[in-house]
């Protein structure tokens, strides 16, 4: 392991990285490798698979990116390495940083993701890219149906959020995928918690893997100020006005339980002037898009979300995290206030805890082994709003109800259709080699 001298003098150049890469990473603004690359990197390029822990934040993908597309250049094909999401978002987000990187030596990248047509994808598939970014599902959907596509000549398989991934909810999909593509090939999971899952993830990796830790198994970041507020349920609303109006100037991500959750507080805070967009699995792809565009451009500053924004997106100007629900899983606390304090920057995370919620939060505690300080407050002036969000929940409700009652995935919210116009995702341009 290098030691915090050989750190700070380490550079991608020192690391083995081709000058095309370097100069990518330099237009990125990466001018020093972080410490999940440092470690990394020199396995990977030695032809290692790789078992990697790292704190959200903390340049997973560059690390994971770099190897692939340095082993690209020196034997490009098509099809050559497959990254596996556990989220629509992430996957989209991990296609854009190869292109990034990528875009001097014409890499080609396809996302699979469900919620986009898929003769699109076909099309997509049919130009032969060179990496593939996927979630589970629609991977394995077009293995399936998709004529000519296959993955048998596949090099890398790279799992990123690899404890997500090797859960129930993915797990029929990657025995599949795992049984259908190639057994000699390079492997990499990372993750910035581990589960007990750790047979499966060796049983992923096939060639004794190089595990690598540059963090404790459920950290978060130095960087980062946690709090938390106990207070009565009737009175959740009126503390997230309260924080949001204090932090005015933030930008902010509002994390609930339940779809429905993110629609209601979106429109309770529009009532109240806050500029709040939703997005959960209820909406339509391109929406979830839509509204993640628009609060990267600045258009909302407040995005209130479900654990569906919690894996590893990567949205620098994140200010403040705010637990509006304390998540059931610990794990999950982690990857949420990973939304902000990213590669050195500052951030705030604030945990509202009712007294329904009090366990799960001791809980939180224990993991991450800190005992948080309480975010200060007066009550008697956080009250003095009860009244407005009341009546701001009140209306919302009605608008929720008068849209058409009972909501099903996929349908249209009230203001939803505002966003309409801002989705979109473009593909890369491939210059300087093809696909063989």
């Amino acid at each position: 392991m290098a030691t915090d001298e050989e750190k700070q003098t380490t550079t991608f150049k020192t690391l083995g990285i081709c000058d095309e890469l370097v100069d990518a990473c330099q237009k990125l603004g990466w001018t020093v490798p972080t410490p999940i690359q440092v470690e990394s990197m020199p396995s990977a390029l030695d032809g290692k698979d790789l078992i990697a822990l790292a704190q959200t934040g903390s340049g997973k993908t560059g690390a994971f990116a770099l190897p692939i597309l340095q082993e690209l250049i020196n034997s490009p094909q098509a099809f050559f390495a497959c990254v596996l999401s556990p989220t629509r978002e992430l996957a989209i987000q991990i296609a854009e940083q190869f292109q990034a990187l990528g875009s001097e030596i014409g890499v080609k990248c396809a996302v699979l993701v469900g919620g986009v047509d898929m003769v699109q994808q076909s099309i997509n598939l049919a130009k032969r890219p060179h990496v593939v970014v996927a979630t589970p599902g629609r991977l394995m959907d077009h293995l399936s149906n998709t004529k000519g596509f296959s993955l048998r000549s596949l090099k890398y398989l790279v799992l990123d959020e690899a404890d997500r991934l090797l859960n129930e909810d993915f797990e029929k999909s990657i025995d599949e995928i795992l049984n259908v593509i190639p057994r000699d090939r390079r492997t990499y999971l990372f993750s910035a918690t581990m589960t007990k899952k750790v047979k499966k993830l060796q049983r992923a990796c096939l060639r004794n893997p190089v595990k690598i830790e540059v963090a404790s198994k459920y950290s978060t970041v130095d960087t980062l100020n946690q709090q938390y507020r106990f207070l009565p349920a009737k009175y959740k609303e009126c503390y997230l006005v309260y924080i949001l109006t204090e932090k005015c100037q933030c930008t902010t991500m509002v994390f609930t339980r339940t779809c429905d959750a993110t629609q209601l507080l979106a429109l309770m805070l529009r009532n109240l002037g806050i500029r709040a967009i939703p997005i959960s699995g209820h909406m339509t792809q391109s929406k979830r898009l839509g509204a993640l565009n628009m609060f990267k451009a600045g258009e909302c500053n407040v995005l209130i979300c479900t654990d569906v924004a919690s894996r590893g997106l990567d949205i620098p100007s994140v200010d403040m995290v705010i637990n509006y629900d304390i998540p059931t899983n610990s794990k999950d606390y982690i990857h949420r206030v990973g939304r902000t304090a990213r590669a050195g920057r500052y951030g705030v995370a604030i945990s509202l805890v009712n007294q329904y919620e009090l366990e799960w939060y001791i809980q939180i505690e224990k993991l991450i082994d800190k005992k948080l300080p309480e975010f200060p407050a007066e009550e008697d002036e956080v009250l003095l709003l009860f009244e407005r969000v009341k009546e701001a929940k009140r209306l919302a409700l009605q608008k929720i109800k008068d849209g058409g009652g009972k909501k099903r995935k996929g349908e249209k919210y009230g203001e939803e259709e505002d966003i309409e116009k801002y989705f979109g995702h473009k593909g890369g341009k491939s210059k300087k080699f093809k696909a063989r």
